[in-house]
């Protein structure tokens, strides 16, 4: 069974990291910790809530020779954990299996996030001993509600209800240290389908539900309106009140209480946790994955050994500039992004509000390679 009490779901571990934040502020050139990337741009999914589908770029095929070479140059660099999340369902790539195997046999922490669909139990058997965490997306918890926000069939919605069962009994069976979870990503209008989903997650015993915002471009596209999440702060308490000893429900209250707000205008996160899309683009943040931030774009790991742009000019070129007076993250960025928490956290220590904590002798918190 999982301890919750280590389980950091809304925050950041970058303190847990000190060691690259004074290289970092030593002006050394530090691998990133987490890498948040995605094997393929397509998905079997439309969700009406889908980040993705605004950050078009040139496709290209992540293949078994990419994916090994990226996974071998992580490791040789220094990068901690690799989540395959991003913009694309990386579970229906052909590589995803090998590749997750590959990672955590290089010694890196593995992890998904996915809608849970073609992960069948033979799929599961061969990819939970090597991952850390499972997420699975899962914005309603009713069968036409689930229908409508993810763009499915109704059926869809047993067959992935049966494939969490399914992970659940594997991990007890094998006595897996991965942990199991559920994400909802919530819009105002999608406020009858909190309890019901949280309801949902007490039948299925994944180890965690948790409950987050919806990101939005710099123009608005999605039409989230933050002000509404105000009024479901009831809603929302009463679904964390359904946690019990081994199912906690938690809300991202950091980010949804934000309303979208940023208080700092550098990114400094970008260098300890980057983005790769699911075409091989590189870039600080998968809010600059669109054709039109051209000039934020690294290379692309189909065409160029990742550890060679790492090194690259051209690499600390596009970090050191969002991370310097030109950049304004208020202005120029989408709304409350991967990296917010730890631009947070290194904004304040950067000015001199917070100082990083000695944590000698404490517990390091659960999935420690994912900032």
């Amino acid at each position: 069974m999982t301890d919750h009490t280590d389980l950091i779901l809304d925050g950041t571990k970058i303190a847990w990291h000190q060691d690259r934040i004074r290289a970092w502020e030593r002006g050394e050139r530090i691998a990133p910790i987490t890498i948040d990337m995605a094997l393929t741009r397509a998905c079997n999914y439309a969700c009406h809530y889908c980040y993705a589908m605004l950050q078009e770029n040139d496709r290209k095929v992540i293949n078994k020779d990419v994916i090994f070479n990226f996974l071998d140059d992580c490791a040789d660099i220094g990068v901690k954990g690799i989540s395959f999340v991003s913009d694309g369902e990386s579970t229906i790539s052909p590589v995803f299996v090998d590749a997750t195997r590959h990672g955590s046999e290089l010694g890196m922490s593995m992890a998904v996030g996915t809608n849970g669909f073609v992960l069948n139990r033979r799929k599961l058997e061969e990819v939970l001993p090597h991952l850390t965490y499972l997420r699975i997306n899962i914005s309603a918890g009713e069968r036409g509600r689930y229908a409508e926000i993810m763009g499915v069939k109704e059926a869809w919605f047993d067959r992935v209800c049966q494939n969490i069962r399914d992970m659940v009994e594997i991990k007890k069976q094998q006595n897996l240290n991965v942990t199991i979870g559920l994400q909802m990503v919530l819009m105002p209008q999608y406020e009858d389908q909190i309890m019901p989903l949280a309801l949902l997650g007490k039948e299925l015993r994944p180890d965690y539900l948790v409950i987050k915002h919806c990101s939005d471009n710099e123009d608005g596209d999605l039409g989230v309106n933050y002000g509404g999440y105000s009024r479901l702060y009831d809603t929302l308490h009463a679904a964390e009140a359904l946690s019990d000893e081994s199912y906690k429900v938690q809300v991202k209250w950091s980010k949804i209480e934000a309303e979208g707000k940023r208080t700092y205008q550098r990114c400094y996160g970008a260098p300890f946790m980057i983005q790769i899309s699911g075409s091989g683009l590189v870039a600080p943040c998968g809010m600059l994955f669109n054709e039109r931030y051209k000039k934020f774009h690294i290379g692309n790991i189909v065409d160029e050994r990742f550890g060679d742009m790492w090194r690259s000019d051209r690499y600390w070129e596009v970090m050191n500039y969002i991370a310097g007076p030109s950049f304004n993250a208020q202005r120029m960025c989408g709304s409350l992004c991967l990296q917010h928490g730890v631009n947070q956290a290194l904004d304040s220590y950067m000015k001199g509000q917070t100082v990083l904590p000695d944590l000698t002798g404490q517990q390091p918190p659960m999935h420690l390679n994912f900032v």
